[in-house]
């Protein structure tokens, strides 16, 4: 009976394990990514609500070098 449930005599196949391995951490991966960007748009929606006259671009801290003209 063990035998015709697993469908074969050799147990579970070590490639189908590996597969199912790797998916795993795949979800793990995106589970994490998913609560980094959870937290990464709690923060941002905070300080919207905390400076609601200014623009959002105002609010981001972000280091951006200053754009070169465009070669016409």
């Amino acid at each position: 009976m063990a035998k015709a449930l697993l469908g074969y005599v050799g147990g579970s196949d070590p490639r189908l394990l590996a597969e199912m391995r790797r998916l795993q951490q795949r979800v793990q991966d995106l589970e994490s990514e998913l609560v980094r960007i959870q937290s990464e748009n709690d923060a941002l929606s905070a300080a919207v609500a905390h400076h609601p006259g200014e623009s959002l671009l105002d609010s981001i801290d972000i280091d951006v070098p200053q754009a070169e003209p465009a070669l016409t």
